[in-house]
């Protein structure tokens, strides 16, 4: 018997939105059918994503596809953690770092025929005062830098990479550090930094520059600090990353650990999860949850 699949496909995603929903919902019947899937293709809006997703697990099918980015699958898993149903992916956003690093192909025809072959693999997750995330969480100068791409953007109706210009730039010009207190393993540790970054997982030194994780189930969080705190460091530290030249020892404070929290003076904080900007109170609390999604993935060789 086929597996039974319901596929939403986030109507606002990147592919999606510039290939219309329609269309792009065309291919994707074509491409599961090619894989010898027969599937329930919808396409939704957004912001209603996690009830779509638990109305469709409702039906109690065999596989449930999400189409889009990180910020649509990070959605979808809050509701799929802890349960027997599988994620099946298909990476129809702007970037696409957690298809990515499961070893997923970009191509539609491929991520059909992974979803098809339902090879199971469980990964780790992290969740931020209880909101899960699947790649990373920061704060500083990076949630304030997307908030201010996506004001750009929405304003001037810019190409991408002027709006990412812009915001870099009020970034800097409107340069603030943080004051944050720590607390991991025990330690206690209170630093100055223009710079807090969590990632599910360790990433590769090209933090910032789109590294990538080697292992995606060894159940730990790794906080990045920032070590300078000076305008000048943050200029520096953005030319090193665009240049891919980012060195931990060098450029960042690493620590390895299974729950944190962070306290600030300030109450009322954002932080970006899996790119996308949130509103957060202090206390800041993350926590590891080892292999808590089921996602269908290539094989890892033996």
């Amino acid at each position: 018997m086929k597996p039974r699949a319901v596929v939403l496909l986030n109507a606002a995603a990147g592919s999606v939105a510039a290939g219309g929903p329609a269309d792009v919902g065309a291919r994707v019947r074509v491409a599961l059918a090619g894989a010898g899937l027969t599937a329930d293709v919808r396409a939704v809006d957004g912001r209603s994503l996690a009830a779509e997703v638990r109305s469709a697990l409702a039906a109690r099918p065999d596989v449930l596809v999400v189409g889009g980015g990180d910020g649509t699958l990070s959605s979808a898993a809050e509701a799929l953690v802890g349960g027997p149903t599988p994620l099946g992916i298909l990476p129809l956003g702007t970037r696409n770092h957690f298809a990515r690093d499961l070893g997923l192909a970009l191509d539609l025809e491929e991520a059909a025929s992974v979803i098809a072959a339902g090879h199971v693999r469980r990964v780790d997750v992290g969740e931020v005062n209880g909101r899960v995330f699947l790649n990373n969480c920061s704060l500083g100068v990076y949630p304030d830098l997307v908030r201010d791409r996506e004001t750009q953007e929405a304003r001037d109706d810019r190409r991408r990479w002027a709006a990412v210009l812009r915001a870099s730039w009020n970034s800097l010009w409107r340069f603030r550090v943080r004051t944050v207190t720590l607390r991991a393993d025990g330690r206690v540790w209170r630093v100055t930094t223009p710079l807090v970054f969590v990632g599910n997982n360790r990433y590769e030194t090209r933090l910032l520059a789109l590294g990538r994780r080697g292992a995606l189930a060894d159940g730990q969080l790794w906080l990045y600090v920032a070590r300078n705190a000076s305008r000048l460091g943050v200029v520096r530290l953005g030319a090193r990353m665009a240049l891919g030249r980012l060195e931990q020892a060098q450029d960042f404070e690493a620590v390895a650990t299974t729950e944190l929290e962070l306290r600030t003076r300030r109450r009322h904080l954002r932080l970006a999860v899996d790119g996308e900007v949130l509103p957060m109170v202090s206390p800041v609390r993350w926590r590891a949850r080892p292999r808590a999604l089921a996602v269908l993935a290539p094989a890892v060789p033996a």
